[in-house]
């Protein structure tokens, strides 16, 4: 009985060692497996927190490096702008330029939250600042049409401190989001790894639990798949930064190609001198026509009163081709600005008709003179086209029907605002009663190339060109508006107190209509005696004008159709009191001919004769003698001669009549 007892005491205890062995090992099992999967969870939540932080820091460098290019392809199309004066190529780097400070605003979202990363962006938006600044006034350079002002400062802008901190604000920038994608992912490896021991060791422990090895077994393969799809992704992000590299490459050779452009810039300046040389000789023609119509009409016998009326119109006319002539060399740059005082009642009289055929019936043009006499000093065709251009945006704004308002007021300012400094000042606005602008429109109207027109209705350089001549006068523009009211636009322009006392200046050739020949022709002052004279022209045509003009005056010309033979015509001469001479020649120009002389007539007075507006001929060293323009009456010629003989030292353009 005991031993049975015993047995069954000893097979309970078994039993109950087995249950508890049994209930051990499940409990070891699933504390084995929740070990795994909590250690195989945290190992997935780290592996995504590293994914997370390499995708962040790849888009940090891909936008760093987008940005580059951004700014890079800006900088070249401005570059273009400033070469071709396309509009459409401003609008190109306007444009990139904007998406480049939109690129800064995500790299500010995505790196803002690192200390180091702020401080690299606040360095990158202030350079981008400054740069935006340097390039816009060389826009705006180009805006008003001074290219070679706009081109020397884009060569300036090429190396500068702000392209220079952005470069170096963007490379710290990479290098620093580079270290953080460094330190990341060898911190995600090495939690693999722990997270990879302890796996194993679990491992050995679920190998005496079946169903903990079966669980673990289930596991690892779940886990090796996951580790394998991390691969992949993470190879799919080396392709991406692959192509990113290529690309910010072919963007850099881009940058490198344009700049190789650039240098071919110089080149350009021969379309400038194509553009003087056409208006040289359409200026010798007109020389022909004058002369030989003036000489005619000299000569005419029969029905001279209707003679002299054909012989007025045709007069007329060359004028017109003269002034025609005169804006084709401006068109080739060959004129400068030439400032002058102005009044606001002159400048009204003079817009007052061209406003009317330019703007329609449907626009009545209202002037009010207020300025007590007050002048300004400023290029008269520059200022009509500012007010042309508001009067344009005017009637537009009112859709062809309205009231237009130009005011002239006086204006004195005791303290200096903005740009502006203290003094007196013209005070010029137009006002309309159109459809007026908004608020969030009004602040970006003087930027280049912002318009608020149809595609192909407008530039959007209007009014940035008219800031500009404001600025370059030193004076000041502002605008007003209410939506639904109308616009007013105002104009600051220093007041000119010398001008005031001064004749007033009639309108320019651009604008105001050409005066008619005059009933009686001006007769030339007749001269002492007449002079020996020797003439240089290579044009036949010009030549025999200019002969016969000399001839018409009492004067003895004598011929030379080549300036390398004049020596040889001056040593036929057994007297010479003046040579006249052309500027530009193929063989040699006037000045080079006279350099060239023998010392015997050294001494001979010169006068040249050229075709060229702005400065005296095309920009050629006439050694301080008297020029004659071309077109030129007889009586210009003739006091040109005697001015010439008499000593004059100094270049002084004798304007024709």
């Amino acid at each position: 009985m005991n031993d049975v007892d015993s047995a069954g005491a000893r097979g309970g205890l078994v039993s109950a060692w087995r249950t508890i062995t049994l209930w051990v090992m499940a409990l070891a099992g699933a504390v084995v497996l929740a070990a795994l999967v909590i250690t195989l969870g945290e190992a997935n939540r780290q592996r995504d927190r590293a994914l997370a932080a390499q995708r962040h820091s790849y888009d940090v460098m891909i936008l760093a490096r987008t940005l580059q290019g951004t700014i890079g392809r800006s900088e070249a199309s401005l570059g273009r702008y400033v070469v071709s004066g396309d509009q459409q190529l401003g609008r190109l780097y306007f444009e990139d330029w904007r998406r480049a400070g939109e690129t800064i605003n995500r790299l500010e979202k995505l790196a803002g939250d690192n200390p180091t990363q702020r401080a690299h962006l606040v360095d990158l938006r202030s350079a981008f600042q400054q740069r935006g600044g340097e390039l816009a006034a060389t826009a705006l350079e180009t805006n008003y049409r001074r290219n070679d002002q706009a081109l020397s400062r884009y060569w300036q802008l090429r190396q500068t401190e702000s392209l220079e901190a952005i470069n170096a604000a963007l490379t710290a920038l990479i290098a620093d989001e580079r270290g953080l994608l460094e330190a990341r992912t060898s911190q995600a490896l090495a939690s693999v790894r722990r997270s990879t021991t302890i796996a194993k060791v679990l491992a050995v422990f679920g190998v005496l639990l079946v169903l903990g090895a079966i669980a673990m077994g289930w596991i690892m393969v779940r886990a090796l798949a996951e580790r394998a799809i991390a691969r992949a992704e993470a190879d799919e992000e080396r392709e991406r930064a692959d192509e990113l590299a290529a690309a910010v490459e072919q963007a850099t050779a881009e940058l490198r190609a344009q700049e190789a452009r650039l240098r071919q810039v110089q080149k350009m300046e021969a379309v400038g001198q194509l553009t003087g040389g056409i208006a040289h000789d359409f200026n010798n023609m007109l020389a022909v026509v004058l002369g030989g119509l003036e000489l005619a009409q000299r000569h005419l016998l029969r029905d001279p009163a209707q003679a002299a009326r054909h012989l007025e119109s045709a007069h007329e006319g060359a004028h017109r081709a003269a002034a025609l002539t005169s804006r084709l060399l401006a068109f080739a740059r060959e004129t400068a600005i030439n400032p002058e005082p102005i009044c606001a009642d002159a400048l009204f009289s003079g817009l007052s008709d061209l406003l009317s055929r330019t703007l329609g019936d449907g626009v009545t043009v209202t002037f009010d003179d207020d300025s007590q006499g007050w002048c300004t000093r400023a290029d008269r065709v520059q200022l009509e086209n500012v007010i042309v251009n508001l009067a344009v945006n005017a009637r537009d704004a009112m859709a062809g029907r309205g009231t237009l308002s130009i005011r002239a007021r006086c204006a004195t300012f005791a303290t200096a605002h903005g740009h502006r400094a203290p003094g007196d000042y013209l005070a010029v606005s137009v006002a309309d009663t159109g459809c007026g602008i908004p608020p969030e429109v009004i602040e970006r109207v003087f930027e280049p190339f912002f318009t608020t027109k149809a595609v192909g209705k407008g530039t959007g350089l209007g009014l940035s060109q008219i800031f500009a001549f404001t600025q370059a006068v030193g004076g000041e523009v502002s605008i007003e508006s209410t939506p639904g009211h109308g616009t007013t636009v105002s104009l600051l322009l220093p007041r000119d107190a010398a001008g005031e006392s001064a004749p007033a200046t009639a309108a320019p050739p651009a604008l105001a209509a050409v005066p008619a020949a005059p009933d009686v022709v001006d007769a030339p002052a007749p001269a002492p005696a007449g002079l020996a004279i020797l003439v240089v022209e290579d044009d036949p045509r010009v030549l025999a004008a200019t002969m016969g003009a000399l001839r018409e005056l009492g004067h003895h010309p004598v011929e030379c159709n080549d300036p390398a033979r004049a020596p040889q015509a001056l040593a036929a001469m057994t007297h010479v009191d003046l040579i006249v001479s052309d500027v530009l020649m193929p063989s040699l120009t006037g000045p080079e001919m006279v350099a060239r002389l023998p010392a015997t007539h050294a001494g001979v007075p010169v006068l040249f004769v050229t075709g060229f507006a702005g400065e005296a001929g095309g920009g050629i060293d006439l050694g301080g003698r008297p020029v004659l323009r071309k077109p030129f009456t007889l009586a210009a010629l003739d006091r040109a001669v005697l001015g010439a003989t008499a000593g004059g030292g100094m270049v002084e353009p004798i304007a024709a009549e």
